[in-house]
């Protein structure tokens, strides 16, 4: 591998946001394999890699260029998008799925802004997936738009000696970056929901029934997996959560709803609650019930199973105090680490989401002016605090 394919797959590494597109494009497609791989006249070198299929592919590793497809998307600039290899016209004969058996496959080239070639981002499954009826290209299309300017921002950022313009260019490819992923994104995952919707209302048999009911499901965990994301980049990239704190005298209601609602969907857990008179509580609803529901869906996955999660929201002594107790024991060298972002247990077995459910908890106590806490103890177990000034 040569300098320059390390300096690239070093300038991916930078990009902390890629993890986590990658995980999207996964639960949107149903693709167990997705990658970003940097694609040359010379080579083909992978950048970043989810392996859901333990396919092997490690980043830096490389693969004959003349027998992966994505050198054909270098040559033409365009996206290759199969639904099932052994069906198509096309690539039921072509060497590369059956070097690499693969039924379903997409790849989008990444281009830089003044269109020059970097590379693919791509994903492939054995099985078949309908790829081509789908929002699914223009998705991943808006992915790699993004991530090109991602990648010249931290090509900026190593170049620059000027700390003023440093900052003025990464600020506009931040803004840039924030935009593409809050409109490119949503709006095709909002087409899939609204469409699933519609075909709920009308079919009658069970059988498409529960694949609307399906498709519905991954497209809004897709979507929360974007808001993530979103709240993600808000935080990392210097603006923050933005909160509109203002009086909320339905928040004791709205967070009893939160409970509720976890509580439905995990119906063995105890989740037992003490919720005293919040009426005269200043802040943002939408966004501690998200502080709220984050912190009890973690203790859900990593808590005692066996033991209760305890909710309590009160105002004591002038502060309104927020807090998650279970009876599970994180680590002390896990602790100062626990609410950076993609943080996961050390050994645990993998888990939904991106690992940014209590990053973006403490971003929202940031937001708000007040402080997220954790304490664990073998003795207490672990106990979330979210406290913030009350006002009157």
């Amino acid at each position: 591998m040569g300098q320059t394919a390390a300096a690239d797959i070093a300038t991916i590494s930078r990009i902390s946001a890629v993890p986590a597109m990658l995980q999207v494009i996964s639960e949107l497609t149903g693709l167990r394999f997705a990658a970003v791989a940097r694609v040359t006249e010379e080579a083909w070198t992978a950048c970043a890699v989810l392996d859901r299929l333990d396919f092997g592919l490690e980043v830096g590793d490389e693969l004959d260029l003349m027998s992966a497809l994505c050198n054909e998307v270098r040559q033409g600039h365009h996206s290759v998008v199969i639904d099932q290899a052994s069906e198509d016209p096309l690539y039921r004969d072509h060497h590369t799925p059956r070097a690499y058996p693969f039924e379903s496959y997409i790849a989008v080239p990444i281009l830089r802004t003044d269109g020059r070639f970097f590379g693919t981002l791509f994903a492939f499954d054995p099985n078949p997936a309908p790829l081509k009826s789908s929002t699914i290209q223009s998705t991943m299309e808006s992915f790699a738009r993004m991530l090109a300017l991602q990648i010249e921002a931290e090509e900026n950022l190593q170049r620059s000696e000027a700390a003023q313009i440093k900052k003025r260019q990464t600020a506009e490819l931040r803004e840039q970056f924030i935009a593409v992923l809050g409109h490119d994104l949503r709006n095709p995952l909002f087409a899939i929901s609204a469409g699933a919707e519609m075909l709920l209302r009308k079919v009658s048999d069970p059988a498409n029934e529960q694949r609307a009911r399906h498709i519905l499901t991954s497209a809004r965990r897709a979507t929360k997996l974007v808001d993530d994301v979103l709240d993600f980049a808000r935080g990392a990239l210097g603006r923050g959560i933005p909160v509109n704190i203002e009086p909320c005298p339905d928040l004791a209601d709205a967070l009893r709803h939160v409970i509720a609602e976890i509580q439905s969907i995990h119906p063995k857990r105890i989740i037992q609650s003490s919720i005293g008179d919040l009426s005269n509580i200043h802040c943002d609803r939408e966004r501690v019930t998200q502080l709220l529901s984050n912190l009890v869906a973690n203790a859900v996955v990593h808590g005692d199973p066996n033991g209760p999660i305890e909710v309590s929201a009160q105002v004591e002594e002038g502060h309104f105090v927020l807090s998650v107790k279970n009876q599970g024991l994180i680590a002390e060298d896990a602790l100062p680490h626990l609410f950076q972002p993609y943080s996961r247990p050390a050994g645990g077995t993998p888990q939904a989401g991106l690992g940014l459910g209590l990053y973006i908890a403490s971003q929202i106590a940031q937001s708000h002016g007040g402080q997220l806490e954790v304490v664990s103890t073998e003795q207490q177990g672990t106990t979330f605090t979210f406290s913030l000034p009350s006002r009157t």
